[in-house]
């Protein structure tokens, strides 16, 4: 299998992929790419429907044997298959359930809010040639503008302090990660949530058990290691517009 791996800073999306990667011992390609700068939307990478349409336009593109493939959670299932290391998706029917439950309420509703206050704190330059994607490249040019709705990073921060409050809540019978067993569910919070303590710090003012928990993430040697491909200084403040619009309201 000859895999490529284009990603961006260990921020979002792209953090999911490599810590995946590494958790399962996946033989990657890695070849880094300023998303900010629009180089996923390159004629050097493939551009399948499937790759422009993608939820997480901002996102890394997996390709394996010449097949282009994107989204976070899903790249990271798919490395769950292929990889050797231990599971990151729970065997129990409804375990793996809950997991992936879990993981769209941060790809429908976290995501898109963590997104817009990043691109509000520290828009992208200027908008990419190459979109395919209509409503990316609008989402595109309003963040470049700084055309951001007061109402909507309201939303979007009213939401990331529910998305703590969830976290807090399935630590609470002191399990040490959100599915019990580490799996891609801790990755995907953590790829979102992480870059807003320094945005929201108030949402995270009294949330002891999901500091904890990002301790234990932080110290495990493969999350370390995506960690450590970050080229900028504060990789989690690296946001560029991507995720759909909420639909979970």
């Amino acid at each position: 299998m000859t895999a490529i791996l284009y990603h961006g800073q260990p921020n979002g999306p792209s953090f999911t992929v490599l810590a995946a990667a590494f958790e399962k011992g996946v033989d990657l390609d890695l070849r880094a790419i300023d998303l900010v700068a629009g180089e996923r939307h390159a004629a050097a990478l493939p551009h399948v429907l499937e790759v422009d349409q993608s939820i997480e336009g901002e996102g890394p593109v997996l390709v394996v044997d010449g097949v282009a493939m994107t989204d976070s959670v899903f790249l990271a299932c798919y490395l769950d298959e292929v990889g050797a290391g231990p599971a990151i998706r729970p065997a129990d029917p409804y375990a793996r359930w809950q997991m992936m439950a879990w993981c769209r309420y941060m790809i429908e509703r976290v995501a898109p809010a963590a997104a817009a206050l990043g691109n509000a704190a520290t828009p992208p330059p200027v908008v990419p040639a190459g979109i395919a994607s209509a409503d990316l490249e609008a989402r595109w040019q309003a963040a470049v503008d700084g055309r951001a709705d007061a109402a909507h990073l309201a939303d979007s921060r009213a939401k990331i302090a529910q998305a703590v409050e969830k976290v807090e809540a399935q630590l609470a019978d002191g399990r040490d990660w959100l599915m019990g067993d580490f799996s891609i569910a801790d990755l995907e919070t953590h790829a979102w949530l992480g870059g807003m303590r320094v945005l929201l710090p108030d949402a995270f003012a009294a949330s002891p058990r999901t500091d904890a928990w990002e301790a234990r993430l932080r110290a495990r040697p493969t999350v370390a290691r995506a960690l450590g491909l970050a080229t900028v200084p504060k990789p989690e403040t690296i946001w560029a517009p991507g995720p759909e619009i909420n639909r979970w309201g």
